[in-house]
């Protein structure tokens, strides 16, 4: 009876734990340096930067990793992204604070209680929501906004919509802003110190493609509203259960309290400090973090919590992401032993001999390709950037792509596809807080993906036509 129930299973619920598929990718990496041979290319310093130097690949000594040295490139990932597994405790453990008051739900019952008074139409209120979660998938992250995604269910469903519009809004507005966000410190952050650019740099094209983005969303999410304006029966999702997603009490009942505005002014002051600060000031990880735990802070203070029931929501917050910070760390042990193999410059020479003929714009699109494969396995977007990047970065020098590009194609191959794959822990527990099924998810989601790809291979030839800088 068992193995007739395994057999009838979802073919994404039989996939082994992402963690599970990460240290086989690391038992592979630490075979393949007794396989692959060790090579080296020579690098200069350009511009402050070093570069490697095309057609300047030796093998050099082999160095295989031992038993004992791969499981301690484990611990050795986890120190070398400390500061990027720390942020994502600290911002959920911030937007779990934020959620205890209770601002929230009564910030969302006031506005659709508005709403539903004036004349605004619902084509307009969808693009509206999309890119307000847009903005905050953008600015804050990915599953540091899990505990904010039946603020888009109670939307949807108060305004008559399904639980699908709602999962659209929120999920695939937080993950494209997310994924193509000028600003996310988990991906092109981390691949911006990779590749030795200037954090964030390359705002305007980024900030294009974003907003691209977000529009193809928006569009695909009224397109299916109206489908289900005319028809209820077209709905994804006619047959799940919404008992208990809907708002608490009736509409007639909300309000915002002094403390409810202060709590939402906090949140909305710390984005704007977030923004300001990386734009203005160039912050990074270590400065990010810290505005998170002084937000929270402030919650506590304008909320009056009690000071012992404000650190249990905090470790409450920070122990739901525990299982994504932590991949960050076991994703870096990868870069870790390619790196004590001394076969990094091996598998990029490998790589770049069959690029090397194709013209420099299918290589770039291609390589964003690859990157979306690779995102199945690592469905870390920092863990992916630390595998991946110290590999991409040089083989990009060598085709004559800009490293602003190669980041570029990384960014769109690692987001974008975070819609699509069950490997991502995030993209799961969202799902599960919507009650939206994969499958059903699956099919709304997939032609967007598609459409956000096509528009992102547009962005990366630009990139290749206009030489893209710096560097």
């Amino acid at each position: 009876m068992l193995k007739e129930k395994d057999k009838n299973k979802k073919w994404y619920r039989k996939m082994p734990h992402s963690y599970i598929l990460l240290f086989m990718i690391i038992a592979i990496v630490t075979i393949l340096t007794y396989v692959i041979p060790a090579g080296e290319f020579t690098r200069e310093e350009v511009n402050g930067r070093m570069v490697v130097i095309a057609n300047s690949f030796s093998y050099t000594e082999q160095n295989p990793v031992g038993l004992f040295d791969m499981f301690m490139a484990i611990p050795g990932g986890m120190v070398a992204a400390s500061n990027i597994v720390f942020i994502v405790f600290f911002a959920s453990a911030f937007f779990k604070v934020i959620d205890s008051t209770g601002a929230l739900e009564n910030g969302i019952g006031v506005g659709v209680r508005n709403i539903r008074s004036s004349q605004i139409s619902s084509t307009v209120l969808i693009w509206v929501v999309t890119f307000v979660f847009g903005l905050l998938g953008a600015v804050v992250g990915f599953e540091n906004n899990i505990a904010i995604v039946p603020i888009g269910i109670l939307v949807s469903l108060a305004l008559g919509y399904d639980l699908m519009v709602g999962a659209a809004m929120t999920i695939g507005g937080i993950g494209l802003g997310f994924a193509t966000s000028p600003i996310n410190p988990y991906t092109v952050g981390v691949a911006h110190e990779i590749a030795e650019l200037p954090v964030f740099s390359g705002f305007g094209l980024r900030t294009l493609y974003c907003l691209s983005s977000m529009a193809v969303l928006a569009f695909s999410i009224s397109r299916y509203a109206k489908k289900i304006e005319l028809d209820s029966n077209n709905s994804l999702v006619l047959d799940v259960d919404t008992k208990g997603l809907d708002l608490s009490k009736d509409l007639k009942d909300y309000e915002m309290t002094g403390t409810h505005k202060a709590v939402i002014s906090v949140l909305l002051i710390t984005i704007g400090i977030i923004i300001f600060g990386t734009l203005r000031y160039k912050w990074y990880l270590e400065q990010i973090t810290t505005v998170f735990l002084m937000g929270a802070v402030a919650v506590g203070i304008v909320s009056k919590m009690n000071p012992n029931e404000f650190v249990k929501i905090m470790i409450q917050g920070a122990s739901e992401v525990t299982s994504g910070a932590l991949i960050v760390g076991v994703a870096r042990a990868i870069s870790i032993i390619l790196s004590k193999g001394n076969i990094s410059d091996t598998i990029i020479y490998g790589l770049s001999m069959p690029l090397q003929n194709l013209p420099t714009m299918v290589s770039a699109v291609l390589m964003s390709l690859v990157h979306g494969i690779i995102n199945f396995v690592i469905p870390s977007g920092s863990g992916q950037a630390m595998a991946t990047m110290p590999i991409m970065i040089p083989l990009g020098d060598l085709l004559n792509m800009t490293r602003q590009t190669a980041t570029l194609a990384f960014q769109i191959g690692d987001g974008i596809t975070n819609l699509l794959y069950p490997t991502l822990g995030g993209l799961m527990a969202m799902l599960a807080v919507s009650r939206v099924p994969f499958d059903r998810w699956f099919k709304f989601i997939f032609p967007v993906v598609v459409k956000v790809t096509c528009v992102g291979a547009i962005y990366t030839i630009i990139g290749v036509a206009i030489n893209w800088g710096p560097f």
